[in-house]
Protein backbone atom coordinates (compact mmCIF):
# COMPACT_ATOMS: atom_id res chain seq x y z
CA UNK A 1 0.00 0.00 0.00
CA UNK A 2 1.44 3.20 -0.56
CA UNK A 3 0.67 6.06 1.19
CA UNK A 4 1.09 9.76 0.32
CA UNK A 5 0.40 11.75 3.65
CA UNK A 6 1.23 15.66 4.22
CA UNK A 7 3.93 17.47 6.11
CA UNK A 8 3.58 20.80 6.67
CA UNK A 9 7.26 21.95 6.05
CA UNK A 10 7.54 25.54 7.24
CA UNK A 11 11.84 27.09 6.29
CA UNK A 12 13.39 28.75 8.87
CA UNK A 13 16.74 29.40 6.86
CA UNK A 14 16.54 31.11 3.45
CA UNK A 15 19.88 29.75 2.43
CA UNK A 16 17.93 26.38 1.97
CA UNK A 17 16.69 27.55 -1.79
CA UNK A 18 20.12 27.82 -2.70
CA UNK A 19 21.40 24.79 -0.87
CA UNK A 20 18.51 22.49 -1.63
CA UNK A 21 15.02 22.23 0.43
CA UNK A 22 14.42 19.43 1.62
CA UNK A 23 13.25 16.60 -0.97
CA UNK A 24 13.92 13.19 -2.26
CA UNK A 25 16.83 12.83 -4.48
CA UNK A 26 16.20 9.62 -6.46
CA UNK A 27 12.91 7.44 -6.93
CA UNK A 28 14.32 5.48 -4.28
CA UNK A 29 15.77 7.41 -1.64
CA UNK A 30 13.92 6.78 1.81
CA UNK A 31 15.04 9.77 3.42
CA UNK A 32 15.64 13.64 2.90
CA UNK A 33 19.04 15.10 3.40
CA UNK A 34 19.70 17.73 5.81
CA UNK A 35 22.15 21.04 5.45
CA UNK A 36 23.87 22.31 8.41
CA UNK A 37 22.28 25.74 8.89
CA UNK A 38 25.87 27.82 9.92
CA UNK A 39 26.89 31.31 9.73
CA UNK A 40 30.34 29.70 9.56
CA UNK A 41 32.53 26.78 9.63
CA UNK A 42 32.18 24.22 13.07
CA UNK A 43 34.91 22.65 14.06
CA UNK A 44 34.18 19.06 15.80
CA UNK A 45 36.85 17.47 17.73
CA UNK A 46 37.10 14.23 18.45
CA UNK A 47 35.33 12.84 21.27
CA UNK A 48 34.13 16.27 22.07
CA UNK A 49 30.22 17.03 23.41
CA UNK A 50 28.05 16.82 20.37
CA UNK A 51 26.79 19.81 19.02
CA UNK A 52 23.36 21.00 18.03
CA UNK A 53 23.57 22.16 14.44
CA UNK A 54 20.13 23.30 12.91
CA UNK A 55 18.68 22.05 9.74
CA UNK A 56 16.95 25.31 8.47
CA UNK A 57 13.57 24.22 8.90
CA UNK A 58 10.50 23.27 11.20
CA UNK A 59 7.55 20.58 10.17
CA UNK A 60 4.13 19.85 11.40
CA UNK A 61 3.79 16.39 10.94
CA UNK A 62 -0.19 16.30 12.75
CA UNK A 63 -0.13 12.44 12.44
CA UNK A 64 -0.12 10.50 15.83
CA UNK A 65 0.63 7.37 13.23
CA UNK A 66 3.37 8.94 11.95
CA UNK A 67 7.28 9.97 12.95
CA UNK A 68 9.99 11.17 11.71
CA UNK A 69 13.39 9.62 12.26
CA UNK A 70 17.00 12.01 12.20
CA UNK A 71 20.11 9.34 10.80
CA UNK A 72 23.67 9.77 10.19
CA UNK A 73 24.87 10.03 6.35
CA UNK A 74 26.39 6.49 6.35
CA UNK A 75 29.63 8.07 4.23
CA UNK A 76 30.35 10.58 6.83
CA UNK A 77 29.61 8.23 9.80
CA UNK A 78 32.19 5.50 8.36
CA UNK A 79 34.85 7.68 6.80
CA UNK A 80 34.88 10.69 9.09
CA UNK A 81 33.53 9.32 12.25
CA UNK A 82 30.41 11.81 11.88
CA UNK A 83 27.50 10.33 13.47
CA UNK A 84 24.76 11.68 15.81
CA UNK A 85 25.19 12.32 19.51
CA UNK A 86 21.47 11.18 20.45
CA UNK A 87 22.25 7.93 17.66
CA UNK A 88 18.80 8.50 16.30
CA UNK A 89 16.91 11.79 16.53
CA UNK A 90 13.22 10.99 17.03
CA UNK A 91 10.47 14.08 15.92
CA UNK A 92 6.67 13.41 17.17
CA UNK A 93 3.97 14.29 14.81
CA UNK A 94 3.08 17.62 17.27
CA UNK A 95 6.64 18.98 17.97
CA UNK A 96 6.46 22.02 15.43
CA UNK A 97 9.92 23.56 16.47
CA UNK A 98 13.16 23.81 14.64
CA UNK A 99 15.17 20.84 13.29
CA UNK A 100 18.20 20.70 15.34
CA UNK A 101 21.31 17.68 14.39
CA UNK A 102 23.02 16.54 17.21
CA UNK A 103 26.62 15.94 15.68
CA UNK A 104 29.50 14.14 17.24
CA UNK A 105 32.78 13.27 15.98
CA UNK A 106 33.85 9.99 16.90
CA UNK A 107 36.47 9.77 14.52
CA UNK A 108 40.55 10.24 15.33
CA UNK A 109 40.54 13.13 13.50
CA UNK A 110 38.97 16.71 13.61
CA UNK A 111 36.00 17.26 11.29
CA UNK A 112 34.94 20.54 10.11
CA UNK A 113 30.88 21.23 9.05
CA UNK A 114 30.56 24.15 6.43
CA UNK A 115 27.57 26.39 5.95
CA UNK A 116 24.71 24.78 3.80
CA UNK A 117 27.00 20.94 3.96
CA UNK A 118 24.38 17.56 4.15
CA UNK A 119 24.85 16.23 7.32
CA UNK A 120 22.40 13.91 8.50
CA UNK A 121 18.97 12.63 6.85
CA UNK A 122 15.35 12.48 7.82
CA UNK A 123 13.21 9.45 7.22
CA UNK A 124 9.23 9.35 7.84
CA UNK A 125 8.58 6.07 9.04
CA UNK A 126 4.73 4.55 10.75
CA UNK A 127 4.08 4.76 14.53
CA UNK A 128 1.87 1.89 16.02
CA UNK A 129 0.47 3.22 19.36
CA UNK A 130 -1.44 -0.37 20.85
CA UNK A 131 -3.14 -0.09 23.84
CA UNK A 132 -1.96 -1.90 26.74
CA UNK A 133 -3.60 -4.79 28.88
CA UNK A 134 -2.88 -5.07 32.26
CA UNK A 135 -2.33 -8.54 33.46
CA UNK A 136 -1.36 -10.64 36.55
CA UNK A 137 0.03 -13.32 34.18
CA UNK A 138 0.51 -13.62 30.24
CA UNK A 139 -1.80 -15.34 28.37
CA UNK A 140 0.37 -18.00 26.90
CA UNK A 141 4.21 -18.73 27.77
CA UNK A 142 7.09 -19.05 25.02
CA UNK A 143 10.10 -21.16 24.72
CA UNK A 144 12.02 -18.56 26.07
CA UNK A 145 10.53 -16.37 28.74
CA UNK A 146 12.08 -14.45 30.68
CA UNK A 147 15.38 -15.81 30.36
CA UNK A 148 18.65 -15.18 28.20
CA UNK A 149 18.67 -11.74 28.69
CA UNK A 150 21.38 -10.17 26.49
CA UNK A 151 22.47 -13.71 25.25
CA UNK A 152 20.65 -14.28 22.18
CA UNK A 153 23.07 -14.21 18.97
CA UNK A 154 26.02 -15.52 20.21
CA UNK A 155 27.47 -18.65 20.19
CA UNK A 156 27.35 -20.99 22.71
Amino acid sequence: MHLEPTVELKILDPRLTQWGLPDYKSAGAAAIDLHACLDAPLVLEPGAPAALVPAGFSVFIRDPFIAATILPRSGLGHKQGLVLGNLTGLIDSDYQGPILVSLWNRGAAHVTINPGDRIAQMMFVPVVRPSFALVEEFTAATERGAGGFGSTGRAS
